[in-house]
């Protein structure tokens, strides 16, 4: 769930882990809806990737 305009939305998220010899690199995640990660849906885009 995202804010829009002051309202929650639901978006579909796309997080992809790149390793090497089983480390972890590189994380990147994209927000997006429909059935195209494009880069125009409200809300959508690039997102923040945090490891606890």
């Amino acid at each position: 769930m995202v804010m829009v305009d002051a309202a929650t939305e639901p978006r579909k998220t796309d997080v992809r882990l790149f390793t090497y010899d089983g480390h972890v690199l590189l994380a990147a995640a994209r927000l997006y809806q429909g059935q195209t990660t494009n880069f125009r849906t409200p809300g959508g885009g690039f997102a923040p990737v945090f490891f606890f």
